[in-house]
């Protein structure tokens, strides 16, 4: 009787939480739904420059599945491949093949090498039987570059992203539940400059985390790093400024610390899935497009412009201009968000 009554107890909590409760069915289903998108998308097609090279191999090309657009020019093959437009580009000099990669991707590589060898090493006619191996050039990367420079941008991104809003988030909320921010909230001071110093109080502490993760990841773990030292650093501050004031907003619609983890499959999950840890390129063009409004996506595509292909300031700009507009976006909602404790 006393088993059949804690029994009872727990099922009614659980209908009392309606968030936990939708969590547990719907989490797991959107997780493996994003999964299946990813890995049971269409087949990858490279996408391939080329320079003046024969009608046939073109044909081959497109017959085993590649995309081939023809330029006028290296020099406009080569800055389509710079603006990752092309996965590689071919031509021909003195009867022999030229192929550069954009070699940022390990695995694109190694499907445009493939593909090549099938296409201009096979002999058939009216192409030469006796056609010599191709050269291969790297626009970025090497042919020693490892999976784990390829994806450790993405995991710099990410790990400090999640933890500086679980950070965040829980000691924001800390401030709530101990009485701390009601006090607060007795004194003059206005909500925006309440909020701007949490953010620069966390701040502190952010930047800390992101110059060691910086650190870390270049000088002991020895990640490929082409750039400079300096533009990784601010890759990564901004993106944990982001997760920072992201954080701090969604605690306000949390009573718990329980809750604010049950943020975590719904906010950072599918960040990880559309940061470009896995090929998104398979999936229908609509689904490519969220990845456009979440942080991961443009921190991760900025640290890969400095640490893979050495790129400076003109070429990260335009994340570092999203990732601060969406830290500000969410230090206003930050400001109305508070209404519900004092209006000022």
């Amino acid at each position: 009787m006393r088993v059949r009554s804690l029994i009872l107890r727990i099922v009614r909590q659980f209908f009392r939480d309606k968030r936990t409760l939708a969590l547990m069915i719907l989490a797991p289903l959107l997780i493996l739904w994003l999964v299946a998108l990813i890995f049971n998308g269409n087949t990858y097609h490279p996408k391939i420059g080329a320079v003046d090279i024969p009608r046939q191999i073109v044909t081959r090309l497109v017959n085993q599945g590649a995309v081939v657009e023809s330029y006028s020019s290296n020099a406009a093959a080569l800055n389509a491949l710079s603006l990752q437009k092309l996965d590689a580009a071919i031509s021909f000099a003195d009867g022999v093949p030229h192929i550069t990669l954009e070699g940022s991707n390990p695995s694109k590589s190694k499907t445009v090498l493939l593909l090549a060898q099938k296409v201009l090493l096979q002999p058939a006619n009216p192409m030469p039987s006796q056609m010599q191996p191709p050269v291969i050039r790297y626009l970025y990367g090497s042919a020693n570059m490892s999976s784990f420079d390829n994806f450790g941008p993405v995991l710099i991104g990410v790990f400090a992203f999640f933890f500086v809003f679980l950070i965040a988030g829980i000691a924001f909320l800390k401030e709530r539940t101990t009485g701390t921010l009601e006090r607060l909230m007795a004194t003059p001071l206005r909500r925006w400059e309440m909020v701007a110093g949490y953010v620069v109080g966390y701040g502190i502490f952010t930047m800390i985390q992101a110059c060691l993760i910086a650190w870390f990841s270049v000088g002991v773990l020895g990640m490929m790093m082409n750039g400079q030292f300096l533009y990784l650093l601010l890759v990564t501050l901004l993106l944990s400024m982001t997760a920072l004031t992201l954080g701090t907003l969604l605690s306000a619609f949390a009573n718990s610390e329980f809750q604010m983890m049950q943020f975590i499959p719904i906010v950072i999950v599918p960040q990880i899935f559309f940061s470009g840890l896995f090929s998104v390129d398979n999936m229908a063009p609509w689904m490519r497009r969220l990845s456009e409004i979440m942080p991961l996506y443009y921190g991760a595509d900025a640290l890969r412009n400095v640490m893979i292909r050495g790129k400076g300031f003109l070429a990260i700009w335009p994340d570092l201009c999203v990732l601060l507009a969406m830290s500000l976006v969410f230090m206003a909602l930050n400001v109305f968000a508070l209404r519900k404790y004092r209006k000022i």
